[in-house]
C-alpha cells in the first residue's frame, strides 16, 4: 500500500536522502568554513571541573588512524562545553548524569544493500517509482509470528543504493533477547522479488546502535554544560528519529552558548544556559509523553497485532498515523487530525527535561 506524506502547512512535500557519512561530512566542513577548529580521532573520556564544580572542558584519548588508542591524552578547556557525543554520552555519564530507566529505549541495526540486481536467478520487478518513495514495513513478526513494536524502512538513495534498516522498542518482551543482525539478514529475503535485495547485495558492515528516546537523560544542564541530541534522549518513541530534534537542539544551545559567552560572568552565563532544557522540554515535552505512551501500548502483542488491522484496512487511518507518528503535526490551522493533536498534546503532561528520581517506569 503507498501512502503519501500527509500535506501539511509548515513543512515541504519532498524530502532528499543522504547518507550519515555523506551529512556528516558536510557539517563539519560548514564548521570549518565558519572558523571551527574540528579535532578528528579524540575520543572524550571525561568532564573537567572547577573548584566550584561547573564544568570547564574535556579530556580525551588520542586514537590512531588505525582506531586503536595510542595511550595518550589531551585536555580542553572551555567556557562553555556542548556535549553531542551521541549515545554514549562519555561527557554526561562522567558528569554523574546516567540513563533513565523510566524512559523508553530501542535499537535500531542497518546496512546499504544494492537494488535491482537478480538474485538466486530470479529477477525482481520493474522498479517503477520505487526509487522515489521511501517504504516502512510495519509487520515484523519474532519467531511465533507475533508483530515486534518497530519497523523496517528502506530509504533508496540517488546511485541506486538503499539503506535497510530496523528497529525495535525495549516495550517488546523480545527485547535484548533477539538477534537483530539475523533478524535484518532474514527479513531482506523478503524484499527479493521486489526490490533485487537481498544478502548477497550487502555493500556494507550491518551496524546497530541503542536508540535514546523521550529525555531519557536529564538534567540536560549542568553549570557550564548542555546535553545535545542523542546524548540528552532527544529521539522519537514513535518513530526512532532523532537527527531532526538533535538539529533543532544544536541550533538553539549554539544560540544561547553565543549569549552566555557575551554575559560576563559564570552565574550570568548560566542563567541564559538554564532556559534551554525549559524550551526543549516545550517544544518536545508532549510528543515525546505521547510517545512514550505509545510506545508501551505497543510492546503488547495484541495491541500491535490489532493496530496493525485496523491502520492496514483504513488508508486515512494509516495517512493520519503516519502524520503523527512522523511529527508533521502542523502548529496552527491544518485539518482534523492536526486539530485532534494539538488538543491531546495539550491534555498531556510534558515530560520533564530536569533532574530528580525518576516517578515509575512509564516505558515497561
Amino acid at each position: 500500500m503507498y501512502v503519501p506524506w500527509a500535506p501539511t502547512q509548515t513543512w515541504p512535500d519532498y524530502a532528499l536522502t543522504r547518507t550519515r557519512r555523506d551529512f556528516d561530512a558536510l557539517l563539519a566542513d560548514l564548521a570549518r568554513t565558519r572558523g571551527a577548529e574540528v579535532r578528528e580521532r579524540h575520543a572524550v573520556t571525561g568532564v573537567v571541573r572547577d573548584e566550584a564544580g561547573r564544568v570547564v572542558g574535556l579530556d580525551a584519548e588520542l586514537i590512531a588512524p588505525n582506531g586503536r588508542k595510542t595511550g595518550e591524552t589531551a585536555r580542553f578547556t572551555a567556557p562553555i562545553v556542548l556535549a553531542c557525543d551521541g549515545v554514549s554520552a562519555r561527557a554526561a555519564g562522567s558528569a554523574g548524569l546516567h540513563r533513565r530507566e523510566d524512559r523508553p529505549m530501542g535499537v535500531a541495526v542497518r546496512a546499504y544493500y544494492t537494488a535491482g540486481a537478480a538474485v538466486d536467478g530470479a529477477i525482481p520487478a520493474p522498479p517503477g517509482d520505487r526509487g522515489e518513495w521511501m517504504e516502512s514495513w510495519l509487520r515484523l513478526p519474532d519467531a511465533e509470528g507475533n508483530p515486534l513494536p518497530g519497523y523496517g524502512w528502506l530509504f533508496p538513495l540517488a546511485d541506486g543504493t538503499v539503506n535497510v534498516g530496523l528497529g525495535i522498542l525495549d516495550t517488546s518482551p523480545q527485547f535484548g533477547k533477539l538477534d537483530y543482525r539475523g533478524l535484518l539478514k532474514s527479513w531482506t529475503g523478503a524484499l527479493t522479488a521486489d526490490w533485487g535485495i537481498a544478502e548477497q547485495t550487502r555493500t556494507s558492515r550491518i551496524l546497530g546502535a541503542a536508540l535514546p528516546m523521550a529525555f531519557n537523560r536529564t538534567p540536560q544542564h549542568v553549570p557550564g554544560m548542555l546535553l545535545v541530541g542523542d546524548a540528552a534522549g532527544m529521539v522519537s518513541p514513535f518513530n526512532g528519529e532523532g537527527i531532526g530534534f538533535a538539529m533543532e537542539a544544536a541550533r538553539l544551545a549554539a544560540d544561547l552558548a553565543v549569549q552566555a559567552h557575551a554575559a560576563g560572568t559564570d552565574g550570568a552565563a548560566d542563567a541564559i544556559l538554564s532556559r534551554y532544557p525549559v524550551i526543549t522540554q516545550h517544544l518536545w515535552g508532549r510528543h515525546f509523553a505521547l510517545g512514550a505512551r505509545f510506545a508501551r501500548l505497543i510492546g503488547d502483542p495484541r495491541v500491535m497485532k490489532a493496530a496493525l488491522g485496523a491502520g492496514m484496512a483504513a488508508p486515512p487511518l494509516l495517512r493520519a498515523a503516519v502524520k503523527v507518528m512522523g511529527n508533521t503535526v502542523d502548529a496552527r490551522g491544518g485539518d482534523a487530525v492536526d486539530r485532534a493533536v494539538r488538543v491531546l498534546e495539550a491534555l498531556t503532561p510534558a515530560l520533564t527535561t530536569a533532574g530528580g528520581a525518576p516517578l515509575g517506569r512509564l516505558a515497561r
